[in-house]
């Protein structure tokens, strides 16, 4: 049974760490990722220069790309000659919850997974400076445990957010939906000693437009969330009204 881990967060990154070592009571693990922490690169690819893999340990390798990178040169270089059965993203040091997820490399690294038909997850942990990363390497080994039981949903990968409280003090597991939040964004601008000008993309957080069964709810409940995210965007909704525009723009298109 072959485990590949990865993340956003770098290859020394304590959460991978302790998330492999848990992960190894289920099969064989190989770690893939990034030489350096890529937050928030969503699922960028590297085209603009050559990537490099580096072996640091047994089963332990770098690049020097982002999380979908390390996920392309996992499946396509290091296990390439082996089936990889599970792909678990993390623990990321913060929660990715919402439309955030958007952003996420962590995410990003189980969405490359699920579209090379692999089953992934991507694993968050609540907290700032201190991070309980045992206690949620143990849930995701739960939930590991039952992806490779049961297996998951065509086209399908699961956000697993932890909340910051030891295991004791989790009040449940609840399968959850994505909230939308609402930021007030600003651009500061500072100047460096050379007299240029520099910015910083800044937000506020104003609200969470929250749903019924709500990633966010359940963390508030000090409920570990999962949600399933579906890597299909086409908003089924919106093609019935879309479809009355086929003939208009068609007419327009042979008359131009």
């Amino acid at each position: 049974m072959n485990i590949l881990v990865t993340n956003d967060d770098g290859v020394e990154s304590s959460g991978l760490r302790t998330l492999a070592k848990h992960l190894k009571k289920l099969g064989n693990v190989w770690i893939v990722a990034p030489e350096r922490p890529q937050n928030a690169m969503g699922r960028a690819i590297t085209l603009h220069k050559p990537l490099r893999l580096k072996q640091l340990g047994r089963q332990v390798f770098s690049v020097n790309g982002t999380p979908s990178d390390c996920v392309i040169v996992a499946t396509g270089r290091v296990l390439c000659d082996r089936p990889v059965h599970l792909l678990v993203s993390g623990i990321n040091k913060g929660l990715n919850l919402g439309d955030d997820v958007t952003n996420s490399g962590t995410v990003a690294a189980a969405l490359e997974g699920a579209i090379r038909g692999i089953p992934s997850m991507a694993v968050s942990l609540e907290g700032f400076k201190r991070f309980r990363f045992t206690a949620a390497a143990r849930v995701a080994v739960d939930v590991a445990n039952l992806i490779l039981k049961d297996g998951l949903p065509t086209d399908t990968l699961l956000n697993v957010n932890v909340p910051d409280v030891s295991a004791e003090a989790m009040t449940g597991i609840q399968v959850t939906s994505l909230s939308r939040r609402q930021y007030r964004n600003s651009v500061v601008e500072n100047v460096d000693p050379r007299g240029s000008a520099y910015y910083w993309i800044a937000g506020e957080q104003v609200s969470w437009n929250r749903r019924k069964n709500s990633d966010v709810d359940a963390i508030a409940a000090k409920k570990v969330s999962l949600t399933p995210l579906h890597f299909d965007m086409t908003q089924y909704a919106a093609m019935k009204k879309l479809a009355a525009w086929e003939s208009a723009l068609s007419k327009r298109t042979r008359s131009s």
